[in-house]
């Protein structure tokens, strides 16, 4: 004998809403709006809480990363530095000191026995 194979789909008993007549229909959308409502619920409810687990965990992985990173600093421009040297053949041209010695120091300095102290600014 052949095994009976199992039936697929609807459960007995279960008939397909074109069959229905109206009075079953609002039955049917009743029940199906009761459960869609209870499914809703407990979704919301999971997620709800998984969402306060990870909003504890975020804020501390959060403020930590703000730590590790220095917090927040203010960007913008940089005043500019203050002169150290001054030129002997025009007093209007000044360096910083900072980077590359610049040319107008290396052609007043070549051939001479001047040095990069001898261009500093004297403080008053």
């Amino acid at each position: 004998m052949a095994k009976k194979a199992k039936r697929r789909g609807r459960p007995p008993g279960a008939r397909s809403p074109d069959k229905m007549d109206i009075g079953q229909l609002r039955q049917y959308i009743d029940r199906m709006e009761k459960l869609l409502k209870q499914k809703v619920s407990e979704q919301r409810s999971f997620l709800e809480e998984k969402l306060s687990e990870l909003s504890g965990y975020a804020s501390a992985k959060a403020s930590g990363f703000v730590r590790a990173m220095g917090g927040s600093k203010k960007k913008g421009t940089r005043r500019k530095a203050t002169p150290k040297y001054r030129s002997r053949k025009n007093p209007k041209t000044v360096w910083s000191g900072r980077g590359v010695t610049p040319v107008w120091m290396r052609e007043e300095m070549k051939g001479t026995k001047l040095k990069k102290d001898d261009f500093l600014i004297q403080k008053a």
